[in-house]
């Protein structure tokens, strides 16, 4: 396999979660798929990732949010704190390497420095 195809992600508002991804991580929409009311998909780009947010995915597993974490690449935790502060996000967890948070359906996201080609010191 050549890397990710695309992360979806169940959520209870699209167009608030995009504008989440969007403002905290600077990724840029590239498909919204309407319901009757509003939104029932948002696609933003992520790299060579697309990020899909859902009101409803298929297949099996839990009826509401998701254990799984979602993180971004960054040259710099502390230019990416101060992003995420200056947003309003808190910074719920973090290692030497990662910086964690919460969307507003309280999956885990965040941003990290560690390289997976090199060995942590």
């Amino acid at each position: 396999m050549a890397g990710v195809h695309h992360i979806a992600l169940r959520v209870r508002n699209c167009a608030l979660s995009a504008r989440f991804y969007e403002e905290a991580f600077g990724l840029r929409e590239v498909r919204r798929i309407e319901g009757e009311t509003e939104p029932r998909a948002v696609w933003l780009q992520a790299g060579d990732t697309v990020l899909m947010l859902e009101l409803e995915l298929r297949g099996e597993g839990p009826s509401e949010g998701s254990g799984h974490g979602l993180l971004f690449t960054t040259p710099d935790l502390v230019t990416a704190e101060a992003r995420l502060s200056s947003l309003g996000i808190a910074v719920t967890d973090r290692t030497s390497y990662t910086l964690y948070v919460r969307d507003p359906d309280g999956h885990r996201a965040g941003v990290s420095t560690f390289r997976f080609d090199s060995t942590p010191s």
